[in-house]
């Protein structure tokens, strides 16, 4: 980040002491669409700056980017602050019926949860700010090294999940990234819990969870009687899954190395958080000798490169009848981790500046899970 953007965003982080001073009357519709015009042409200006250091950060892990990217979430995050608390004014409007534009009304009750608030003490919204980059910066450049002295990144040990079927290569695999990366990162996640529960707290929420389960345009208990509800209805389907997997790799494996009940071991999943159970198809295939699911077989074969298997991806969406993606997209993506750079392989995408400044940033493989994965993006 250059020293005049720096200087911006401090100018901004100024203006948020006037927007927390409320105001000696009650408000007006005409105030509220003051109000809203000034915030967003504010707002954009911190989230971009805010998401130019992240993507540079994220891109390309250095102490510099990091320190960067730190200063412009904690610009954000206190600007974001400010603008909640001062937008507090128009609340009775709010709760009168047809007293604000629809637009206008869904703009500020979006407001209240347009990003992670900061604590009212300076010191600890630097220490959030600072808190939530180290944390994405240790989960990017992260290794986890053996007895030998062999280091091997996030990717590599996913490797070993997704395609070895030697329990104790997994579990070796599954432990070197816990108990060193997720190790590092675990008294910085608890700290980053508190502060932002704290943050939370001070625009009224009870904590970070009800924030963001008020972001459905409903209540959070609401949210939460309509997400149980959806889930006892696909319960039966989940456990069914369950007890299937269960049965084929306690077969595959044995009783001793995969019990027959209680927890299923997370690193015989074929995923390091256990959330996805595509790679153990092999194994779990229900119909064999059918036609294949899995493409990884065939992308090997035809050689494909990470930037053919984004035009692919492209190719689909096109084909509904959507836009191609700008220029600027082939020109600024991330397709496979920089030569002699650490970087979030961790698949994701956004307008970097809110102006079709579209990107991708993944450190792409030649199989079918990469290949939903950038559909998904």
């Amino acid at each position: 980040m250059n020293t005049a953007r720096l200087t911006s965003l401090l100018v901004a982080l100024h203006a948020t002491s006037a927007l927390a001073e409320k105001p000696p009357r009650p408000a007006t519709a005409e105030d509220a669409e003051a109000f809203i015009k000034t915030v967003d042409a504010d707002m954009r200006r911190l989230v971009v700056a805010q998401s130019q250091a992240e993507w540079a950060k994220q891109t390309n892990i250095t102490p510099e980017t990091e320190a960067a990217a730190a200063k412009a979430g904690e610009a954000a995050m206190n600007w974001i602050t400010g603008a909640i608390k001062r937008a507090q004014w128009f609340e009775p409007l709010l709760a009168k019926r047809g007293a604000l534009k629809p637009s206008v009304a869904r703009q500020l009750r979006l407001l209240r949860i347009a990003g992670q608030p900061a604590p009212n003490d300076p010191e600890k919204a630097k220490k959030l700010a600072a808190i939530m980059t180290g944390m994405d910066a240790e989960y990017g450049k992260g290794k986890a090294c053996d007895a030998a002295g062999k280091c091997r990144d996030l990717g590599e040990l996913e490797d070993v999940l997704a395609q070895s079927r030697d329990p104790k290569a997994q579990l070796e695999a599954w432990r070197g990234w816990h108990d060193t990366v997720g190790k590092t990162i675990r008294p910085m996640y608890t700290e980053f819990v508190a502060l932002a529960n704290d943050g939370a707290r001070g625009i009224g929420f009870k904590d970070v969870g009800e924030m963001w389960r008020s972001g459905y345009d409903m209540p959070a208990a609401a949210f939460e009687k309509t997400y149980q509800a959806l889930w006892t209805k696909v319960q039966p389907l989940y456990k069914a899954l369950h007890c299937y997997v269960r049965r084929k790799l306690s077969a595959h494996y044995g009783k001793e190395t995969f019990p027959a009940d209680g927890p299923m071991p997370a690193h015989l999943l074929g995923n390091m958080w256990a959330q996805d159970w595509g790679n153990l198809f092999p194994l779990l295939e229900p119909f064999p000798g059918k036609a294949k699911v899995d493409v990884s077989e065939a992308l090997a074969k035809q050689a494909y490169s990470p930037k053919r298997m984004v035009e692919l991806g492209e190719k689909f969406f096109t084909s509904l009848g959507m836009d191609r993606l700008p220029a600027t997209f082939w020109e600024r993506s991330m397709f496979s981790k920089p030569e002699g750079k650490e970087a979030v392989c961790h698949a994701s995408a956004w307008d970097v500046t809110y102006s079709d400044d579209l990107r991708i940033k993944m450190c792409i493989k030649p199989t079918h899970n990469d290949l939903i994965t950038i559909h998904h993006e």
